[in-house]
């Protein structure tokens, strides 16, 4: 979402310097100055990126050391302020959902004063990172010298998502699937989400606003959609015709169950940012769904494969199962 927050600023007139590492080069404005280097030389490059000093410095990364540190918090004494970057898997009902601290399932909407997780993030091994988001937010948010805004951000999606949330949708609708199979404990279960330019718009934001210092937000849709209710809103988007099959767990392939507490959802409340900096989105749903599948489609991920033969075989019992059912 880099690239989108910075063109955000551009346009509004800021000045922006973007400190990386130089491997590829993202089409930004020409008025963008760019400092090369890795993180790990960041305290030794920090007469450059001082020069002229920055009001506001924006950690996309946080979670990845920089000369043995939180980056933003090299500007202290620097810049006014930071804003960093974490997620809405800070709170508990995330534990809750992976099953990694155990209880009954947190209230929701979630807000910015949901409790959050006491334990190490129960997905950290799937990612390669060198903190937790809890972590991050413990070590930034207490500077009274470097006032640090956190945005709490949801799952995202649209183009140069890494993780293309959309993919396993877009790929089977586009090789013409007559059914896509889900979950039935998880057709109704909500998880809140966010397309890219509106996060990053919501980033930009935070960033300009003085009203901002210091204060934590929570970025989401404003709806959290079932993912019966996602697929569908995705098919309408592609202008796929086949059917959402909701099966029983025990029935699904085995590469498609997935062992989480369901009683758990992950419903997030965005209305403090829209209520103290006045945050909407600017994307339409179904121009970002249509986006983000234009881009699923020309930048699919390497080494993906589905089982159609096993999801065959589950349609199959199942039409069986109904049709006995029927003549019976």
């Amino acid at each position: 979402m880099g690239p989108f927050v910075v063109r955000d600023l551009v346009a509004a007139g800021h000045a922006v310097t973007v400190f990386h590492r130089g491997e590829t080069e993202t089409e930004l404005p020409s008025s963008v100055r760019h400092v090369h280097g890795d993180f790990r030389e960041l305290e030794e490059r920090l007469p450059e990126l001082s020069d002229p000093a920055p009001d506001v410095v924006i950690d996309m990364v946080p979670y990845i050391a920089k000369s043995g540190g939180h980056g933003v918090l090299k500007f202290k004494g620097i810049a006014r302020r930071g804003l960093v970057v974490t997620s809405c898997d800070v709170y508990r009902a995330f534990a809750r959902f992976w099953r990694s601290e155990p209880g009954p399932p947190d209230a929701l909407p979630l807000t910015e004063e949901s409790p959050l997780r006491q334990k190490v993030a129960p997905d950290r091994g799937s990612i390669q990172v060198d903190f937790d988001n809890v972590e991050v937010e413990d070590a930034v948010f207490c500077h009274i010298d470097l006032p640090v805004t956190g945005l709490r951000l949801p799952a995202t999606y649209g183009p140069g998502d890494g993780q293309h949330r959309l993919y396993d949708l877009v790929r089977r609708m586009d090789d013409g699937r007559p059914a896509i199979l889900i979950d039935e404990r998880f057709a109704d279960w909500r998880w809140v989400r966010g397309y890219v330019e509106d996060v990053a718009a919501a980033i930009a934001l935070a960033a300009t606003d003085e009203r901002a210092k210091g204060r934590v937000y929570n970025v989401a849709q404003p709806e959290a959609y079932s993912e019966a209710q996602w697929a569908r809103m995705v098919a309408d988007a592609h202008g796929w015709q086949g059917e959402i099959v909701l099966m029983p767990h025990d029935d699904l392939p085995e590469s498609m169950r997935a062992d989480y507490d369901e009683r758990q959802e992950y419903v997030v409340s965005s209305q403090r940012i829209r209520d103290e900096l006045g945050f909407e989105e600017r994307v339409p749903l179904s121009e970002g769904l249509r986006r983000t599948i234009e881009w699923e489609r020309a930048n699919p991920p390497d080494g993906v494969s589905f089982d159609y033969a096993a999801e065959d075989e589950a349609l199959g019992r199942r039409n069986r199962a109904h049709g006995a059912e029927t003549h019976h």
